[in-house]
């Protein structure tokens, strides 16, 4: 059976309430991307988790629903017309086939697989994590995701504590589980991010080793302490994971560009000595230890 998919472009300020509006009129999935001109949030207010100023949005509903109600109920919570509205039928086939070529099983440091749903393993005997694109950050296709599964395959966190500070999906976390950490904490100011991560953690049977936390919350000691965030909110929470992390212990920091490195690692020195910037195109990641007081 077909669909019927709606698209528009909006601010990023209106995007939480307009998700109510089309899930109220039946969409099935809504998916939200950059906009043609939006410029790039870099650094959003805290709280906050914008990734771009001008949103596209697209959304799937029953072939046979009122897409003209659909319109009207967007143009009263907009006061005025959605601007780029478009409409298409989708036919089940293509959206899959359209879905798989973006999401393949990707391969990190050799022997680490992150693998959509509905897709077999290329090496069984691999560790394999099953991971589908959702309402969280984190999938592995971003340079700075990769950079972290790449140190963690590298080095694996063998039994020991771990923290995945912004954890998102919950990629990092469940990647340092399987690769045999013995306890993960993973925290997140967004609600959504929690619950995707227990409920990934759930689908690769490592949920009874992982603890999802508030960023209010105490932090224990931990051996490795990865945090994926972006430059400024990484300086700001540097006295916090400072003091989470075992003398002796390893820091991983990414989701920083190239031109942020050296701001972003005067933040934690001289607590903690680093090794040199690993680079990918414009992203950076630093890697760390905790210096003995």
């Amino acid at each position: 059976m077909s669909a019927r998919q709606v698209a528009f472009e909006v601010t990023a300020d209106q995007a939480e309430s307009l998700e109510a509006v089309l899930e109220a009129a039946g969409a099935e999935a809504i998916t939200w991307a950059e906009a043609p001109g939006s410029a790039a949030v870099l650094e959003p207010p805290p709280g906050e988790t914008r990734l771009w100023d001008w949103l596209r949005v697209e959304a799937l509903f029953p072939a046979d629903s009122d897409v003209d109600a659909v319109r009207a109920a967007l143009a009263e919570a907009l006061g005025g017309d959605p601007s780029g509205w478009r409409t298409a039928e989708i036919a089940d086939q293509a959206w899959e086939r359209a879905w798989l070529e973006h999401f393949q099983p990707q391969c990190f440091g050799g022997r680490l697989w992150v693998v959509p749903g509905g897709l077999e393993p290329p090496v069984p005997e691999a560790v394999n994590i099953r991971l589908d694109p959702g309402l969280a950050f984190g999938t592995g296709t971003h340079p700075s995701t990769a950079l972290c599964l790449e140190a963690l395959a590298a080095d694996p966190p063998l039994d020991e504590t771990v923290i995945d500070y912004g954890c998102g999906s919950g990629l990092l976390a469940i990647a340092a589980l399987r690769l045999g950490a013995r306890r993960v904490v993973a925290v997140d100011n967004d609600p959504q991010a929690l619950t995707a991560t227990r409920d990934n953690a759930r689908r690769n049977g490592v949920e009874d080793r992982l603890e999802v936390l508030g960023p209010a919350a105490a932090l224990p000691v931990a051996d490795r302490v990865l945090a994926n965030i972006l430059a400024g909110i990484l300086q700001s929470l540097a006295p916090r994971l400072i003091d989470a992390l075992a003398v002796g212990g390893r820091l991983t920091l990414a989701g920083l560009l190239e031109t942020q490195a050296d701001a972003v690692r005067a933040a934690y020195e001289p607590a903690c000595r680093f090794e040199p910037v690993i680079r990918v195109d414009e992203w950076a990641r630093l890697d760390g230890r905790r210096r003995a007081v």
